[in-house]
């Protein structure tokens, strides 16, 4: 176990990975070039990304981590060819469907974060059965990023508070960033402590904009149905060597 290096970051010897890390947002890059890569079909790299998205939750439930969130389906990736849309939207249908039932024996929580407003009725109502079922767990707080958008999530929050002083109901004087913080989608749910992103992009790409102002980044070459225990791992120990000031002096 790597140990602290100051008091600005307090380590919890109770913790499988060094210090009181709890939420870890992980952007899922790459699963269209690894089937390319293989002369497969784009839905291919999908499904296989859906079986690393299987051992990832298992893997965060074994190391006692609260709060996982997954960048599954941007605001923008409504933009790509329709068929794959349509792939990428029943991929998540069947995962609603067959995967309920055993997130809710490991007593794992799932919500959603984004507009729903693009979504089927059909994956709308499997997204609020979901949510219902797994409502009392709390082994792991799974959060599923999709239509989402970290600017809209923003203009989304200031639009609801812009009506509330309209009608004065808020004073303008009182509007901090906790107070902001409590009309975005994540409202409910801890700032990331890491944020890791495969494919070997480094950039946010609209993720978590807000909330990631003091998140400590890893960005990995390897393509998303790549990522493995180890590379879960080695972001952890990545994030162990960093000394989270949050703007203070050492």
């Amino acid at each position: 176990m790597l140990q602290a290096k100051n008091n600005h970051t307090q380590l919890n010897k109770t913790d499988p990975v060094g210090y009181n890390l709890k939420h870890i947002a992980i952007i899922m890059d790459g699963n269209g070039r690894w089937a390319k890569l293989r002369h497969l079909p784009k839905i291919a790299g999908h499904k296989k990304g859906v079986d690393v998205i299987r051992n990832t939750v298992r893997q965060c439930v074994d190391l006692d981590i609260k709060y996982l969130t997954l960048y599954a389906f941007s605001s923008e990736n409504w933009n790509r060819p329709v068929d794959e849309v349509n792939s990428l939207m029943n991929l998540l249908k069947t995962y609603l469907t067959k995967e309920i039932a055993e997130l809710h024996r490991e007593g794992i929580k799932i919500s959603f974060i984004g507009s729903r407003e693009r979504l089927s009725k059909n994956i709308i109502s499997l997204i609020k059965n979901a949510e219902e079922i797994t409502k009392n767990n709390k082994r792991l707080q799974l959060i599923i990023a999709i239509n989402y958008g970290g600017k809209e999530e923003i203009v989304c929050a200031v639009k609801k508070i812009v009506k509330k002083v309209q009608i004065d109901m808020l004073d303008i004087e009182s509007i901090d960033d906790k107070f902001f913080s409590d009309y975005l989608y994540t409202s409910a749910f801890p700032e990331p402590d890491l944020i890791i992103r495969t494919g070997g992009e480094k950039r946010l790409s609209n993720f978590m904009l807000w909330q990631s102002a003091y998140s400590e980044l890893v960005f990995q070459d390897i393509l998303w149905p790549e990522f493995t225990k180890e590379c879960l791992l080695s972001a952890l120990g990545e994030y162990n060597k960093r000394d989270r000031r949050y703007g203070a002096r050492p």
